[in-house]
């Protein structure tokens, strides 16, 4: 079945169907080894060959998975020290990859696709998107602390957006975090508890805008339900091919 290029590029997860007319007219798109600039353009999934900057495109399914990562997984889809990864806990066809990355010793709320176009606006750093973690730290945290851990913290790389800090209870000499900060600054919650004299035990990220964990285990994955994808489309900022 014939159909516009754009809406072809947009629906193999390329880009937002705005975009892929911008890529069109830049003259960055082949079918069948042919420039193509004309955007009114029809082409045959599957039959035509299409090729973005020489690239050729998939027209596999989309796949939309939230994972609970246990720590001591790999979040790459390939690791040459042969560790387990992702990858390795999910059972799909298709090759997906992880959105963002959670460190080798951090658990939690993970989202693997196929969808590149989704994918790239959720880790784009101007969509300002929550992330959500719990954080069992050593030592009692006082009031000051969190107010620092809230209004910013001096790190190497710069002081830190403002977070959300609060405390949900004390254990012993651990206090258990939850800290929701919008930046993805490499291990960022281990180092800002570190900078106000409370490291890290352990650490999960428990929900990334409004998508929680709720009963997954570690290990465990479920699909994204048609809503929360079309949910995440619009916390994203990206156009949804239809």
């Amino acid at each position: 079945m014939e159909e516009r290029l754009q809406k072809v590029l947009a629906q193999a997860g390329v880009a937002s169907r705005r975009k892929c007319e911008e890529i069109i007219l830049a003259g960055d798109v082949t079918v069948n080894g042919q420039v193509v600039t004309e955007l009114g353009t029809k082409v045959t999934p599957g039959v035509d060959q299409i090729e973005v900057n020489g690239e050729s495109i998939s027209f596999e399914q989309k796949v939309y998975i939230l994972l609970n990562k246990p720590r001591g997984v790999v979040t790459t889809a390939y690791d040459p020290q042969g560790r387990k990864t992702v990858i390795d806990l999910i059972d799909v066809p298709e090759r997906i990859y992880p959105v963002g990355r959670l460190d080798l010793d951090t658990a939690g709320l993970l989202i693997l696709t196929n969808d590149g176009a989704l994918a790239n606006g959720l880790m784009h750093p101007s969509k300002e998107i929550d992330k959500t973690y719990r954080t069992w730290v050593r030592g009692t945290v006082k009031p000051e602390a969190i107010k620092e851990l809230s209004n910013g913290v001096e790190l190497e790389d710069g002081m830190t957006a403002p977070a959300k800090v609060r405390l949900i209870e004390k254990e012993g000499d651990e206090t258990l975090l939850e800290i929701v900060i919008h930046e993805g600054r490499n291990r960022q919650v281990r180092r800002m508890c570190e900078a106000v004299g409370h490291p890290v035990k352990s650490l999960m990220r428990v929900q990334l805008a409004f998508l929680k964990l709720g009963r997954l285990r570690y290990g465990e994955y479920r699909p994204l339900t048609p809503l929360e994808i079309d949910r995440l489309y619009a916390v994203a900022g990206v156009e949804r091919a239809k």
